[in-house]
């Protein structure tokens, strides 16, 4: 049902590109009304508009925070244009129709991020512009609302085609975004006041609609803004598995100084190498499974040059993330329509994790401990060298990052293998073992991780066999000393370090 904007509140924070929208407004003979800096701006272009103090007769009052709440405001936005008694109460205490609603919220988000202080912070919280795009929203048969800046241009050409009306469809549709406009500004509110309570960072971000979940048959959304994290420079959308294989190597990168590349597969990492040149990074990172490396996604935390672009473009793969590239190793990575490159931004991520579970939700804090050599108590009468302790460094921060249950093979900053995902953790080690050896890795000298535990001097025995000479593990099975014990006898180093690192 189309419907002619015969009246306008236009009340924003934001003014850039609104300026032709008031034009083909009052070149379509709609009524404005206004606020503040707003009205100014109207004013400005020339552009009589009526002042909403003028309408409700009524000033803006309590140093701004009282200004469009009123009945002759919220009376023209929500009565029903089609009930007689809605417009019967309208006419008689003279409250006009608005048709037309544009107002966006105070930068909240933006005056937390600024390091504002608490009171600053709280007279960001807006109520009265939310108050209008929840009212709008509701009564979107009569109103169009207009939530964001974003969303100026698309309302300018469907105003200019329509000749200053609106069909039910789009009215609808900017209800739909109006609500999750709202629903993301109290979102934020509310991880604002859990942080002073140990609470979660949880926020419901704006909608992105995916071409489809895990599997084709699932449909997907993402919550939350990556234009903040990512700047993509090629390539197609990201999907459901992409970003979940995206956050995998984020999360991982974010766990070495040194330079390095991370190449992940179904969330876990099938290469990792550091390296003192990128190309020998990536080189070392290819070689631990380039098997399984076809088709995955790759991230670095240093900027990708020629000469490494010259090597990654002979591997098929989905994405890659780096902080920076160089315009000649764009020139070549691009050559491929559907490769998908991202710059990260430096951004801070939330400290909590949700998991939606049975009837409810589960959240906890991440795991953002990372042991060093420091920390690690030797247990053995022998103890780790320098090296192995960097090793052992290297491969405890892989494996806090791999599906439970699981081993980390490594050496000279390189991981050899893994073994993920088990029931057993033998069975994990063997595993590791025969991709090292399918690989063509020399195992000796190498060291072993663990996320938990050796309830049994099994795993040490396998690994001594096939030339592990360190091992670092979180102890706390009643058994450990048989595992101690067969280290002593066969002159292994062990640490461990008290904490355990299981992902489910």
């Amino acid at each position: 049902m189309s419907k002619k904007i015969s009246s306008a509140l236009i009340s924003v924070f934001y003014k850039d590109g609104l300026d032709k929208i008031v034009k083909l407004l009052h070149e379509n003979g709609v009524q404005l009304y206004s606020t503040g800096g707003t009205q100014t701006f109207i004013e400005n272009l020339g552009i009589p508009v009526t002042a909403v103090e003028d309408l409700t007769a009524y000033p803006s009052i309590f140093g701004g925070r009282v200004k469009t709440l009123h009945p002759k405001i919220f009376g023209g936005i929500l009565h029903r244009r089609g009930l007689e008694e809605d417009v019967a109460t309208a006419a008689h205490y003279e409250i006009p129709a608005i048709d037309l609603v544009i107002v966006d919220l105070y930068p909240f988000e933006e005056t937390v991020a600024s390091g504002a202080s608490e009171e600053d912070i709280i007279e960001k919280i807006d109520i009265g512009g939310i108050s209008l795009i929840r009212g709008a929203a509701k009564n979107y048969e009569d109103v169009l609302i207009v939530s964001s800046r974003d969303q100026y241009d698309e309302v300018y050409e469907i105003l200019s085609a329509k000749n200053g009306s609106t069909d039910l469809e789009d009215r609808k549709r900017f209800a739909k975004l109006a609500f999750a406009t709202s629903s993301h500004y109290d979102s934020a509110i509310h991880a604002y006041f859990a942080r002073f309570e140990g609470g979660g960072n949880f926020r419901a971000g704006k909608v992105t609609p995916l071409r489809y979940g895990e599997n084709p048959h699932q449909s997907a959304r993402f919550y939350g803004d990556l234009d903040k994290m990512f700047t993509q420079l090629h390539g197609k959308e990201l999907s459901y598995n992409n970003l979940m294989d995206v956050d995998a190597c984020v999360r991982l990168i974010d766990e070495f100084e040194d330079l390095t590349y991370v190449i992940v597969k179904h969330n876990n990492a099938c290469g990792v190498a550091s390296a003192s040149t990128p190309v020998q990074a990536y080189l070392n990172a290819l070689s631990c499974d380039p098997v399984s490396a076809f088709g995955g996604v790759i991230i670095t935390n240093g900027k990708v040059d020629k000469a490494t672009a010259e090597e990654l473009h002979q591997l098929f793969f989905e994405i890659l993330i780096a902080p920076e590239f160089d315009e000649e190793a764009l020139a070549i990575l691009k050559q491929k329509k559907d490769r998908r490159l991202l710059v990260r931004k430096p951004v801070t991520l939330s400290k909590s994790q949700y998991r939606t579970l049975l009837n409810g939700v589960l959240e906890q804090d991440k795991d953002l401990s990372t042991e060093k050599a420091d920390q690690f108590k030797v247990v053995t009468n022998v103890a780790p060298t320098e090296e192995q302790n960097k090793a052992l460094e290297f491969a405890l921060k892989i494996c806090k990052h791999l599906k439970s249950n699981n081993v980390v093979l490594a050496k000279d900053g390189q991981l050899l293998a893994s073994g993920v995902g088990q029931t057993s953790r033998v069975d994990a080690l063997k595993q590791a073992i025969d991709k090292a050896k399918e690989f063509g890795f020399d195992l000796n000298g190498a060291v072993m991780a663990s996320e938990a535990f050796f309830p049994f001097p099994d795993c040490v025995e396998i690994a001594h066999k096939a030339g592990i000479q360190a091992v670092v593990q979180p102890g706390g099975s009643i058994k450990d000393q048989l595992s101690i014990d067969y280290c002593n006898q066969s002159g292994i180093a062990m640490v461990m370090t008290g904490i355990r690192h299981f992902l489910h």
